[in-house]
């Protein structure tokens, strides 16, 4: 079976044509500047073609991706009619879906409903799911919530300390994101290692220029760094984290800024790129602070204390710990951030093997020091092929 993999945003669509036999990625790429004036990038193989050429809608730029994969040096199938299922990533399933679902018109409604928590994100999943079917016809499509995997936390951690009557009212609560990466790589934890899901406390650390932390017990979500909205958590790219509430109308009253100046503020100002004043980018912040820029050190320094705060107290919460994963660009790539997160941890029965974590960049690797109790693994994520699993299963199935 063949499935494309789309992951949608108001003015892009990412995609990956996968081979389910061997799950392999038969093309990828990424229809770019959609309502603007369009710039397309392609791989088949080792077969790269980008060019410019204009995508009003997110429907043109479908039927570019088909030319593409259909025909000339990018072509990957012969027929569009091998393309089996499509699968869609949809960042925000609300309370509504707790789990990867066919796409039907009931379910696109669900999605367009809650577009409200998620405003950036879903109306261009709904365009996506709507152009699919303007070029693909009947082909079955399957909807993969970044939310779903969060879905098991209990009323205790996912409930703010805000009047029941607001959560009841608009679903103020914490929902958590990267689920689908979450899902990903503690679950290939399982089949690379000998920790079984029954039992396990596992902590994985999604880290790149958006991060969480979830913590998992029995393979089932508990808990996660992310909350109401991406902006929860510790520091990021360009997102403050978790702030003193107050600091918003503090700072809103001191400099007269609106609530929308304030929102760009925290999501696209702050983190990294806030207090180094250098930039979001982590390996910018870093050589900064190797050449002894005292921002960057404070950033990067401020960076793993965070991060080693969630760890303890995910722990706590879990009862004890098992393993540690680190994932995303930051967490496959800076073993500078996995060695300062680690530190000092023997404690919690945790400590990584120097030498190893230094040479597995972007690598699956175990890095746990020979006398660790708690194994510490570096595991790229996969979210495209878990995806593409999730629309295989349920259409076969269907």
């Amino acid at each position: 079976m063949k499935i494309l993999v789309i992951n949608a945003g108001s003015s892009s669509l990412k995609y990956q044509l996968i081979d389910m036999e061997e799950e392999q990625v038969l093309a990828k790429g990424n229809c770019e500047r959609i309502g603007i004036d369009g710039v397309i990038t392609h791989k088949a193989g080792e077969r790269k073609t980008s060019y410019e050429v204009p995508f009003p809608t997110h429907t043109q730029a479908l039927k570019e991706l088909v030319k593409l994969l259909t025909e000339g040096e990018g072509r990957a199938i012969d027929s569009v009619r091998e393309i089996a299922a499509i699968g869609q990533r949809i960042v925000h399933g609300g309370e509504l879906f707790t789990k990867s679902v066919l796409i039907t018109d009931d379910v696109l409604k669900g999605i367009e409903d809650i577009c409200d928590l998620a405003p950036l994100h879903n109306p261009a999943a709904v365009q996506s799911i709507r152009a699919c079917r303007d070029v693909f016809g009947d082909t079955p499509q399957v909807a993969v919530f970044d939310t779903a995997f969060h879905q098991t936390m209990p009323e205790k951690a996912y409930m703010y300390g805000l009047p029941y009557e607001y959560y009841e009212k608009y679903h103020v609560r914490r929902y958590g994101f990267h689920g689908t990466s979450h899902r990903y790589v503690s679950n290939r934890l399982f089949d690379i290692s000998d920790i079984s899901r029954s039992g396990s406390r596992i902590i994985t650390c999604h880290l790149g220029n958006g991060s969480s932390l979830c913590a998992i017990k029995n393979g089932i979500c508990i808990d996660t760094s992310m909350g109401f909205t991406p902006l929860d958590g510790f520091i990021m790219g360009t997102r403050a984290g978790s702030i003193d509430a107050s600091i918003v109308t503090y700072l809103a009253e001191k400099e007269g800024l609106s609530m929308k100046e304030m929102s760009d503020m925290l999501n696209k100002k702050s983190g990294l790129l806030g207090l180094s004043g250098i930039s979001s980018d982590n390996r910018d912040v870093t050589r900064a602070a190797d050449k002894g820029d005292p921002r960057a050190q404070l950033t990067v320094d401020m960076l793993s204390y965070q991060i080693k705060k969630f760890v303890g107290s995910y722990a706590a919460a879990l009862g004890g710990l098992d393993a540690v994963v680190f994932t995303g660009g930051i967490g496959e790539n800076d073993h500078h951030v996995r060695k300062r997160v680690c530190a000092d941890m023997e404690f919690l029965g945790l400590s990584i093997d120097v030498v190893a974590n230094r040479e597995a960049q972007g690598q699956e690797r175990n890095i746990s020091a020979p006398h660790s109790l708690v194994e510490t693994w570096i595991i790229p994520t996969n979210e495209e092929l878990l995806i593409a699993r999730d629309t295989e299963e349920i259409v076969s199935r269907a």
